[in-house]
């Protein structure tokens, strides 16, 4: 058994007790599920009943009764990712122009992606990955925007919506590096077949887009360990290719290597709570944005603090041309 194996099991070991605790937890939400999912069909095979029994003095206040229990199944059905399947057969597809979806693998310049409404023919790509909560459609639109903003062509790659349980649940495998995710998969894929072809890839990545991001990075690089047989320090500088924006991320850690600029708006929960943090890093022992990253802390605070979480309205017209962040200067 080689280093790199013996470190993969000892991380393994170390947190199967957190992986246990997750799936008894999932388990339990399930249960829970499935047993409002009966008693809402239940509540509905007797206001059915009652309906039958008394249909001409009652058929409207009955008809209520149903919709309350059926809207309040489906309320639960949707946290828990029942309300947004239509998304799910998208997940871990290329994004392009107009909305179409490419599978996995497919090469980035065979994707007719997102240009600048101003330029038909820009000369550099960027990779973008979502958030929680993000249609096929919601991305397409932040494609767009990215596209205005940098001038780039944009491709995405569709870190689907199953509702806000199931996403949530989704992220803490992300943050254990438990089970799969098509859009990770994919995204290591892209880069990894882009830097052994020799070409610079551009990645932004937003909130659980950022967790997908460091997943990735970090299975190219043990790729490129474990298969190529490259030392610590080649794979380091390949990866070097690979520049990284991330916004409002829920990552804590990025693997060294890529160049990196992290946008943190400390009115943000979600990168105060589970991302870089409110303060810079080298003050911060649990967070890493990765080696040489260029961490900006600005403030933007809201009345519903999520608002400060908007990709669109606070993350991007807060980023600067990547060139001039690395350097450490975000003026506008």
């Amino acid at each position: 058994m080689n280093p790199i194996e013996r470190g993969r099991k000892l991380i393994n070991t170390v947190r199967t007790g957190a992986e246990k605790a997750i799936d008894r937890t999932q388990d339990a939400v399930g249960n829970a599920v499935d047993n409002v999912k009966d008693a809402a069909a239940a509540g509905g095979r007797k206001v059915g009943q009652f309906v039958d029994g008394f249909e001409n003095a009652v058929s409207g206040t009955a008809r209520g009764v149903g919709n309350v229990v059926g809207g309040a199944a489906r309320g639960v059905q949707e946290f828990f990712g029942g309300g947004n399947q239509p998304d799910r057969v998208h997940d871990g597809k290329l994004l392009g122009a107009d909305g179409a979806t490419f599978p996995p693998g497919t090469p980035l310049a065979d994707i007719p992606g997102v240009t600048p409404a101003n330029n038909p023919n820009p000369q550099s790509t960027v990779l973008y990955v979502n958030g929680i909560l993000t249609t096929k459609e919601a991305q397409s639109e932040s494609l767009q925007a990215i596209a205005n903003a940098t001038g780039s062509r944009v491709v995405g790659i569709h870190n689907a919506t199953e509702g806000m349980g199931a996403d949530l649940a989704q992220c803490v495998k992300d943050k254990l590096d438990k089970g799969t995710n098509p859009a990770v998969d994919t995204l290591a894929d892209a880069l990894y077949t882009e830097l052994k072809a020799g070409r610079d890839v551009h990645l932004m990545a937003h909130s659980q887009g950022g967790l997908v991001s460091s997943r990735a990075l970090n299975d190219v690089y043990n790729r490129l360990r474990i298969e190529d047989g490259m030392s610590k320090q080649d794979a380091r500088a390949l990866m070097g290719k690979i520049n990284v924006e991330t916004f409002g991320g829920a990552a804590a850690t990025y693997p060294d290597g890529p160049n990196y600029v992290h946008y943190v708006n400390r009115g943000d929960p979600v990168p105060s709570m589970f991302g870089l943090g409110p303060i810079p890093d080298k003050w911060n022992p649990i967070a890493d944005g990765g080696k040489g990253s260029k961490v900006h802390q600005f403030n933007e605070f809201h009345l519903n603090p999520f608002d400060g979480h908007s990709f669109e309205d606070v993350y991007l017209k807060n980023r600067v041309p990547f060139d001039q962040a690395r350097e450490g200067n975000f003026n506008k």
